[in-house]
Order: structure tokens, then sequence, then C-alpha cells
């Protein structure tokens, strides 16, 4: 199964006594339609809430809209749904040719429709509220230096937990280019995660081993991209300046991070304890606000789901994570 990316168990048995499982979910726009509709079938095909077999959730972008959502008890499926009832005002005329042009010299979009879908799926709720452990990275403009939103699953953890869960969507979803940065938390000037962990699997398993103390041997992780285009680097970026790596140069930061975080995540925890679920797919098949493949990306996840759906009732279905008691003192909600 190549063009699945998917690696099976051998057929040992799995001492589900001490796992940890990590579910990670990668960045990628509209996109996040496929990873959500994933787990919109593993759930229909195996009778289980996927979010029960997990005790930390990794969302970058669109992945931090989906852990944010699971965290906050929404089934995947109403994620899907948000896609689909939002995603045209939050993407709109995604194609023009005013808009792509438009789009050289200024974001592409204005963050208002964003914002009010964000508010209206999570209301007035906090991050602080999720009923799972959360690893949310974006990244601080203003002091050039990563940030991550982390729910309260350590004592020294009692900031985030405050903030209002979708400030936490937004600042991780404010795509440069795509939307302005957000400056609705502390006034600092967040932007997307993905510009330094698109796929935040090392985040998250950072998070597990050097937070939480979680032995490697025991740390078993599921990693969802968004779909994997195949590019061909023409040989002119070889010898190009700044005007012609203009395009290529995001696209290749990005994915360099998502290979190195796949190989560093595979080799720390183990080949047979590690699962990336991103297909491959033509180059020009999805992008990033591509509204109008919003069906074709649910077909796809509905043809690689019957594929991983049994991968996943064996290596994941057997471990039911502990309930998540959040680490809070009490005048830090003052």
């Amino acid at each position: 199964m190549p063009q699945s990316s998917i690696i099976d168990l051998n057929d040992a048995a799995i001492d589900c006594t001490k796992k940890f499982q990590i579910l990670s979910l990668d960045g990628g726009g509209i996109k996040g339609i496929f990873s959500a509709a994933i787990l919109t079938a593993l759930e229909q095909d195996l009778g289980v809430r996927v979010v029960d077999h997990f005790d930390l959730i990794a969302g970058t972008s669109t992945g931090g809209i989906i852990a944010i959502g699971l965290g906050l008890g929404l089934s995947p499926r109403q994620i899907v749904q948000f896609y689909m009832e939002h995603g045209p005002s939050i993407f709109p005329g995604s194609s023009s040719l005013w808009r792509c042009s438009l789009h050289w010299l200024r974001r592409k979009y204005s963050a208002d429709p964003l914002e009010a879908a964000l508010k209206r799926c999570f209301g007035d709720r906090l991050f602080g509220e999720s009923k799972k452990r959360l690893v949310v990275p974006s990244y601080n403009l203003g002091e050039d230096d990563v940030y991550i939103f982390r729910t309260p699953h350590h004592a020294r953890l009692n900031r985030d937990l405050r903030v209002p869960a979708w400030k936490v969507a937004r600042a991780t979803t404010a795509a440069p280019t795509y939307f302005p940065s957000f400056r609705g938390i502390d006034s600092q000037r967040l932007i997307d995660g993905g510009v330094w962990a698109n796929n935040p699997t090392m985040v998250a398993l950072v998070e597990s081993y050097g937070t939480l103390a979680v032995p490697l041997a025991d740390t078993h992780i599921l990693s969802i991209g968004t779909t994997d285009p195949v590019n061909s680097r023409h040989s002119r970026l070889d010898a190009s300046g700044m005007l012609g790596w203009s395009k290529a140069a995001i696209d290749v930061v990005m994915r360099g991070q998502t290979i190195a975080a796949r190989n560093q995540a595979r080799f720390l925890v183990g080949e047979h304890n590690y699962f990336r679920l991103d297909p491959v797919v033509p180059s020009s098949e999805f992008c990033l606000d591509g509204i109008d493949r919003s069906e074709d990306l649910i077909a796809k996840a509905a043809h690689h789901s019957r594929v991983f759906a049994p991968i996943f009732g064996r290596s994941f279905a057997q471990h039911t994570a502990e309930p998540f008691i959040p680490n809070t003192n009490p005048e830090t909600r003052t």
C-alpha cells in the first residue's frame, strides 16, 4: 500500500497497560477536511470514539482546530460539518484572478469570517476546559520565537488555560500571506504554527517525554497529514535567486520539516510504534484554500480509512486513555 503511507504493526501481542498514545494532526487549511473525515470514518467503522484512545493530541493550524474541537467534545463528524459550512466564507473566491493577483501584495483573505466561524464553533469555552491534553503550536512574530499553547497537564502550565479556545485556534491558523497575524492574546503578534511545526509530531513527543516523563518505549503515535503532494523541483532552482524561489521556498521548508519530524519520531519511539497516514497526491490536486475540492477530500478519506480501520482497531483501539485531570490552581482562574 505505497500510496497510503501506512506502516503496519507486526503480529506480536501488545501490552496496552503501559501505552501512552499520541494523535498528531498536520496543518493544511481546508485540507483538514481529510483528517477529520478519516477520524469520522474510523468511528463509524469501529464503533468507537477516537478521542477516547489518545492521551495527548497535537494539532497545528487546521489540525489545531481539529485538536481543540476534539478536546472540547466535538465529534469528528461535527468538525467536518464545520469545514463544509464555513469553508466557503473563510476562503471566498479563492481562485479569482483579482484575489490571486492581490495575494502577491498583501494577505489573501480577511480574518473576520474565520474568527466568526471559530466563535460560533467554540463559543465562550476556554482552552483549559479541554477534556484531553493538548499542544497547539503557533509562532510569536514580535519576539521571533516559537509559541506553544498547552493545556494544564503539568502544575506549571497555568496561563493558556484561561485563553478562549477560539483565540488559540485563530492564532495557530494565521497562515502568512493568507491571513493577518492575530493580536488578540496579550497583543502578541501570533501566526500559524506551520511555519515551524506543520507536522507537530515532535512537539507532542517532546511534551510527552520531557514534560510528562513518558518513556519513549511506551509511546505510540498516529500522525495524520492532509495529503502529500508530489512535486518536481525544476533544475532552475539550483541557481535561482529570490524571485525564482518565491513560490518553492515555503513548500520546500514545510515539506522538509514534515519529513524530519516523521523520521525523528520513528527513530525515537521505534518503527512499530509510529504510524503516518498521509496519502500521496498530484501536486495540483488539492491546495490550502481549495474549497471547491471538499467533496474530493472526503472521498479520498473514505478510501484510505477503509484500509486503515483494521490497523487502527488492533494498534490503537485496544488502549483506553485514562481520564485527563487538569493540574490547575483555582487562584489562576481569577
